[in-house]
């Protein structure tokens, strides 16, 4: 079992060969095809959500299933899936089709997947820990699928596409002929923009001071460039919309700031969109007489709130059809070593996705 492993913070991965643990029951060991560097294992890998280590990161995969231990049902060897997450699919909020609010995934990501040649266990991140070659994962993680989307798609489907698209789709449900403004467009970002266009937002402001990705942004749906070097994005949207603001305020991002800035993005009784992921630390501050006086809706948005039997074969069709482009999210593949340099581009703002094939 070959996998990039975290030891300390703020350091780099290091690529080593683990002893794999034993599959147990209702658990599958799959090959991992293809593994999407999301920005939030940047995050966790600054040690800005702390997680006991040494883990392995990653959580937006596609793989095939090689073996499968007692009891499993859901999947046999040779199937392709998507891993879905951590969750039980028995708790009261999986049974009422809330699944990222598991009331058992905090507890199943403690179980080691692998152990180090010092003897000491690996966690997975969440439960997953997908920047390895192969790992043991329960059959309630993963989604089969029948598609002919490869799997640098399929992966992203995982966690940009149902986070971004999903927060438009499902946690906001964008009205059509509504206005929208994203903050941030990295691969949630960018997907946070198609969900507002496939559910027929009528403009769609994206602010981003890296004029590649705002480029790539109108390319698939949005229709308003707003560059922050150019002066308040707050109002240079205002200005664009008679000074009213926008119906929805998506921020894609994880700072404070932004999400402030999306709180006044947002016109009365519009809807604001958290959707990145802050430092543990961090708080937010919000104007308490207009919280209560501007009717404004604020959100919460984990993983789009997507249901992953019901949803993400909604997301799977809309790849299919063409409506969303997931193959444009992928900047480039690279190769299981290459994790630390993946990283390094994604704080730079080079890539939109990196993609471990």
């Amino acid at each position: 079992m070959r996998a990039a492993v975290l030891t300390s913070y703020d350091e780099p991965f290091t690529v080593e060969d683990l002893e794999p643990r034993p599959l147990g029951a209702r658990e599958a060991r799959v090959r991992i095809d293809a593994c999407g560097v999301c920005h939030s294992d940047l995050t966790i890998a600054r040690g800005g959500m702390p997680i006991p280590l040494p883990a392995i990161l990653g959580h937006e995969g596609a793989g095939t299933v090689i073996e499968v231990g007692a009891g499993v049902q859901r999947v046999a060897p040779g199937d392709r899936v998507i891993v879905a997450g951590n969750h039980c699919g028995t708790c009261a909020a999986c049974v009422a089709g809330q699944v990222r609010q598991c009331h058992a995934a905090a507890e199943s990501a403690m179980v080691p997947k692998g152990r180090r040649s010092d003897g000491s266990d690996v966690i997975g991140l969440g439960g997953m820990g997908l920047y390895v070659d192969e790992l043991p994962m329960h059959e309630t993680q993963l989604l089969r699928v029948e598609s002919s989307l490869p799997a640098t798609q399929l992966a992203l489907i995982g966690c940009a596409v149902a986070t971004g698209a999903g927060a438009a789709l499902f946690t906001a449900q964008v009205r059509p002929a509504s206005t929208v403004a994203v903050i941030g467009l990295g691969g949630v970002g960018i997907s946070a923009v198609q969900g507002a266009r496939i559910c027929g937002a009528s403009r769609i402001f994206v602010i981003d001071p890296v004029a590649a990705k705002r480029e790539q942004a109108a390319a698939l749906g949005a229709t308003d460039l707003v560059d922050p070097a150019d002066g308040d994005p707050v109002q240079q949207v205002r200005d664009a919309t008679s000074g009213a603001g926008v119906d929805y305020a998506f921020e894609v991002v994880g700072r404070p700031e932004l999400m402030v800035q999306a709180y006044k993005l947002a016109r009365r009784n519009g809807t604001v969109v958290i959707v990145g992921m802050a430092r543990a630390t961090d708080t937010l501050t919000l104007p308490a007489l207009p919280l209560m006086t501007e009717g404004k809706r604020l959100l919460g948005s984990f993983m789009g709130g997507t249901d992953i039997a019901r949803d993400y074969p909604k997301l799977i069709r809309l790849a299919e059809s063409g409506l969303l482009d997931v193959g444009a999210l992928v900047t480039r593949t690279i190769a299981l070593d290459e994790i630390n340099d993946a990283m390094r581009a994604m704080e730079a703002g080079e890539v939109v996705r990196s993609v471990i094939v």
